[in-house]
């Protein structure tokens, strides 16, 4: 039994022991003396594994799914492994994950938060066996814990899985953000404005057009981040540490990736060639890559939030956008687009995230990608920040959008742009005669075209109809 005494400053230690010697941990700890020196070794960020709770459960998934495939093959003794899963299981629930301590940015593979799962489970394993923290004897973190493993074959299954747990939350949100615009859109379908090219006026739609195309933008989305999801589900448990599966058993691979299924309802295949599964990055760069697509269209969609609200007075003002906080601590009455704000700055985050995705899988070199920690970082955070951004636009933002009828209505009236809905009926030249005269002039295109006598009022009222204006429509050949 390891050494325990009590500290001249308090707390009860234990000592561990590793190929660098032996080092005092605390005795309440789950965690060991690999994963102290890993906090030692990677004082970077600030910001622990279980900062990503996805993460945390995702090595608990597959720790308890090669537990189980050990014991299934007689690799592991059945009292070891029921401790094993029984604590896998209180993880996955949520228990312990602040035991889980080790920097997200971290050198080494993702090895040292391998470690730090080993130990977790062990240690708490080892409790439910009726030993101490530490007794390393009954149940050890590597040789049982770990035991058909390598960090390079379950962290990135680990990773794999925690990035659909996180999809599978922004796909419902985005599903939230699309029915907010949808709502809008049927909310505004009768609301006649001028669309706008290179930001001059070019024809006339409705707003609910307008609002339509958020949604289904969100939807071509969504689509794009289930298929990117989809190549998640391929992975390289059972290979080890170069992909060869050393010290596995031939039918380790298989019956793991069952257990994993069984355990998450995620249909997971084992990778046909594990050599090239465990050194290739290309599903983390193409989820990376349909990120940085949603982060530039919804971004895209607030510009347009922030410009179509601008004034209250000296701007487009053509829709409100709920007012949620003061705008200023020096001009009374001020009130900001915060919102669409907040979701510009999540989407330049995700593409920069996309950049350190980017490189970092182009820098792995021959069997392993030495910096999947990085990548597990920018990705997880990228989905849960775009969670987050797309849940609060649709609740603090875009459910209480209201727009401004009769000044659209009244830029409809004035714009030179009704003029192209005259080509077919007057001609481009005539058309573009009584837009010049509109634009110098000031009077409308509608009271011109009167006045030249190019329409009867009764066809001029006919084509500038809303249903005629903002969709297609048979044009009268007599």
């Amino acid at each position: 039994m390891p050494a325990s005494a009590p500290t001249h400053d308090g707390p009860q230690i234990r000592v561990e022991h590793d190929l660098l010697g032996d080092r005092e941990v605390p005795a309440a700890a789950y965690y060991g003396v690999h994963t102290l020196r890993a906090v030692e070794n990677f004082p970077i960020t600030g910001i622990p594994i279980s900062a990503h709770t996805d993460l945390v459960t995702a090595l608990a998934c597959v720790k308890q799914a090669a537990a189980q495939a050990n014991r299934d093959l007689g690799l592991l003794d059945g009292p070891k492994a029921d401790a094993i899963v029984r604590a896998c299981e209180e993880i996955r629930a949520g228990r312990l994950h602040d035991q889980f301590v080790v920097d997200v940015v971290q050198g080494g593979a993702g090895t040292s938060t391998n470690m730090n799962a080993n130990e977790v489970v062990a240690n708490r394993a080892l409790e439910l066996l009726g030993h101490a923290k530490g007794d390393y004897r009954h149940l050890h973190p590597l040789e049982d814990v770990n035991a058909g493993q390598s960090t390079n074959d379950v962290y990135p299954t680990a990773v794999r899985l925690s990035l659909q747990l996180a999809a599978a939350r922004l796909l419902e949100a985005m599903a939230v953000l699309r029915d907010a615009f949808a709502a809008k859109s049927e909310e505004f379908t009768d609301v006649l404005k001028m669309g706008r090219t290179q930001l001059q006026d070019a024809v006339p739609m409705t707003l609910g057009q307008e609002f339509a195309a958020y949604a289904v933008m969100l939807d071509e989305d969504r689509a794009r981040l289930d298929e990117a999801g989809a190549l998640l589900r391929e992975i390289n448990l059972g290979g080890t540490a170069i992909g060869t599966g050393l010290n596995t058993h031939p039918r380790y691979a298989g019956t793991a990736c069952e257990h994993l299924g069984a355990i998450t309802g995620i249909p997971f295949t084992v990778a046909g060639d594990l050599v090239e599964a465990t050194q290739d990055m290309g599903a983390f760069v193409q989820l990376s890559g349909v990120l940085k697509r949603i982060a530039v269209k919804l971004s895209k969609t607030c510009n347009d939030l922030r410009l179509l609200s601008c004034g209250p007075r000296a701007g487009l003002a053509e829709i409100n956008l709920p007012p949620v906080q003061a705008g200023s601590s020096i001009m009374p009455g001020k009130v900001n687009p915060v919102i669409p704000e907040v979701v510009n700055q999540i989407a330049y985050e995700v593409i920069g995230n996309d950049v350190t995705v980017t490189m970092a899988a182009e820098s792995g070199q021959l069997q392993l990608n030495a910096f999947e920690p990085v990548i597990a970082h920018s990705l997880l955070k990228s989905l849960a920040h775009l969670r987050a951004g797309c849940l609060t636009l649709a609740e603090r933002c875009v459910g209480g959008i209201t727009a401004n009828r009769e000044h659209l209505a009244q830029l409809v009236g004035q714009s030179i742009g009704l003029a192209t809905a005259l080509n077919p009926h007057i001609g481009y030249e005539q058309a573009t005669a009584v837009a010049q005269e509109a634009l110098t002039t000031g009077a409308s295109v509608h009271d011109l075209v009167l006045a030249k006598g190019l329409l009867t009022p009764e066809r001029l009222r006919e084509i500038l109809h809303p249903d005629n204006l903002a969709r297609p429509h048979a044009r009268a050949t007599a």
